[in-house]
């Protein structure tokens, strides 16, 4: 099983950052910054008769990456009761690659993966990031993607993750089922 860690933070060595490095310590993964790269946001033309056209940008390369591993990590901080539009511009791409000639399998290749969600928030995450959850819960069905279960922690500053012991006792479960 090949593990891909899809991190939505734009924070360097951030709080979800540092709980999802936790998780996957000790174990080989593909780590993918989507801060590091360009991914425009989608122009929906699903009903279009030409249909989407070509984006001169990064997501292609990045849908490369991802597929072929079993499963996906999805690492986002928790912004405003969500995930992070940088993860947000992400999946919402996804209408497009649905409909690309180039990706021709990617739903069935969606459906026989796993995925896990790992998300930190500062203001009562445990109770405000369970609508987060829950669509990504949405998603991943939409697709036929596995969802696992997923690592909700508490922090804001810069650290503060390391104070919650439930996130960090969480994560070290998901690192061992992941082994």
């Amino acid at each position: 099983m090949t593990i891909a860690v899809i991190y939505g933070g734009t924070r360097p060595n951030g709080n979800t950052e540092t709980l999802t490095k936790l998780a996957i310590q000790g174990i080989d993964a593909e780590e993918i910054y989507l801060k590091d790269y360009v991914i425009k946001p989608i122009i929906d033309m699903r009903h279009a008769e030409e249909g989407f056209p070509d984006v001169q940008d990064d997501y292609n390369s990045i849908m490369k990456r991802i597929l072929p591993h079993d499963i996906l990590i999805f690492s986002t901080p928790i912004y405003w009761y969500s995930m992070t539009g940088t993860m947000k511009n992400f999946i919402d791409r996804w209408s497009q690659t649905l409909r690309d000639p180039n990706f021709p399998d990617f739903k069935s290749k969606m459906a026989a993966k796993k995925a896990y969600v790992i998300a930190v928030g500062g203001d009562n995450p445990y109770i405000t990031g369970l609508p987060m959850i829950q669509q990504f819960q949405h998603i991943f069905d939409f697709v036929g993607t596995t969802f696992e279960g997923y690592v909700i922690g508490k922090g804001n500053r810069p650290g503060d993750i390391l104070q919650d012991l439930n996130a960090l006792s969480a994560a070290e479960q998901l690192r061992k089922k992941l082994q």
